[in-house]
């Protein structure tokens, strides 16, 4: 007899299988007894009737503890009354764990509760949906890396040089030297572009940022392409090409995710349709003063309430270009058309989630990027490997990152980030 996973039911229709699985609630009647479980794969319904297994299996039930695991035999049989559209009807079953006074009930609990119990809290179908949309932008994202021939590299999570400025690193020392936990690959991916051609890395990334909004975590994962002979508008063209797949798949292969979740499919369809709305900061900035926004001036960088409104202006993600070079990194190109900025965009997603997306044109010139790093306060030496790529063969080249757990957010359409973290540290609960 077959041991298979419920998400896989419809291969098995009508014939007799054995499930592992956990015990999420139960009822039970006179003669029937219905066991909500969860096998990894699915949500699903066993139905143990009373007449079909032996008196003493039948009042088992009755002292079934949630979250005790089992090992059962059944029928896979088709079912309207489940999300999964099938359902085991149990001819036999055996306790493999017991489960006593589980901490997290049917009942509602505060997030910090949750929290306190992550290691728990992820077993229930919410989380479940949410992380299974996380793994589907995962999958997606490699399929499309490589159906766009980028090659994956990995940089070192251990840097002595920090992209954009030490203000929000962790520190710590490597041996007698100075080092940080990573907040970005991309100084190490320009130098794989020109080697590769296109590249990419994905990995986890830090900020030492003692945030309390819902969007920010201290330790959160990013991809960051990067694209040797690619200028700028290309490089938003194939941000807004990377977004739209990924929402494309994660509707075509997280239904029953974006069911649990309550998503609303026909919103996300909107995601999907191509070329994104463009509007330069400066028109940004002038959208918002004749608004009513007065807290904020031609120099200043947006906040969530400035991106929020900006992005309410239209159904699908929205770039924000070219922003004033006095609030982006030492890296990104002088706009010719206005030297006052840089050839940059943010990716806005709708509904309210803020920046998924930075990216820019980087810069090729070997003094101009010099002089930058010194404006920053820098050192020329810790950099010297970088303008080495300016030395020998560079080339215009362009990349972005997009948060992981941000743009799970968005296409889960939950409230809080902290959800699409499997293991967020303990900094996160204390400055969530």
């Amino acid at each position: 007899m077959e041991t298979i996973t419920m998400i896989h039911a419809a291969r098995f229709l009508d014939q007799e299988v054995v499930v592992n699985a956990w015990v999420t609630n139960k009822r039970s009647s006179g003669k029937i007894a219905f066991l909500q479980l969860r096998d990894g794969s699915a949500y699903f319904q066993a139905v143990i009737l009373k007449n079909q297994v032996a008196p003493e299996l039948f009042e088992q039930v009755k002292h079934i503890g949630q979250e005790s695991s089992l090992k059962l035999r059944g029928t896979v049989q088709a079912s309207d009354r489940s999300a999964l559209g099938y359902e085991l009807l149990v001819s036999d079953f055996e306790i493999i764990g017991h489960s006593e006074d589980y901490p997290i009930t049917p009942k509602e609990h505060g997030t910090d509760f949750l929290m306190d119990h992550r290691h728990l809290w992820l077993r229930s179908s919410r989380q479940h949906a949410i992380l299974q949309i996380r793994n589907e932008i995962i999958r997606a994202t490699y399929q499309f890396m490589a159906e766009n021939e980028f090659i994956k590299v990995d940089p070192p999570i251990l840097t002595g040089s920090a992209p954009e400025g030490t203000t929000e690193l962790f520190h710590t020392k490597y041996f007698e030297e100075d080092a940080y936990l990573s907040q970005s690959g991309q100084l190490y991916m320009e130098a794989a572009a020109m080697a590769f051609g296109k590249v990419f890395s994905f990995g986890p990334t830090f900020r030492a940022e003692k945030s309390k909004t819902r969007r920010h975590l201290i330790e959160f994962w990013m991809m960051e392409p990067e694209m040797a002979f690619v200028e700028h508008e290309e490089s938003l063209q194939v941000q807004e090409k990377y977004v739209a797949y990924l929402v494309r798949n994660v509707i075509e292969h997280c239904q029953l995710a974006l069911k649990t979740l309550e998503r609303d499919i026909e919103q996300l369809e909107k995601y999907t349709q191509l070329p994104y709305p463009r509007i330069s900061y400066t028109d940004a900035i002038s959208l918002l003063k004749k608004n009513g926004f007065e807290d904020i001036e031609w120099g200043d960088d947006f906040g969530s309430p400035h991106e929020t409104f900006i992005a309410n202006q239209y159904e699908k993600p929205v770039f924000i270009l070219n922003y004033p070079k006095g609030i982006k990194p030492f890296y990104m190109k002088i706009n010719p058309e206005d030297p006052r900025t840089v050839l940059c965009a943010d990716l806005i997603a709708p509904e309210g989630y803020g920046e998924i997306i930075g990216g820019s044109e980087r810069e090729v010139d070997y003094e101009t990027l010099a002089e930058n790093i010194e404006k920053f306060g820098l050192d020329l030496d810790t950099y010297a490997w970088y303008l080495d790529l300016r030395k020998y063969g560079t080339v215009p080249h362009s990349g972005f990152g997009i948060g992981l757990e941000r743009t799970v957010a968005w296409l889960s359409g939950i409230e809080h980030i902290r959800e699409t973290a499997p293991f967020p540290r303990l900094l996160n609960r204390i400055y969530p």
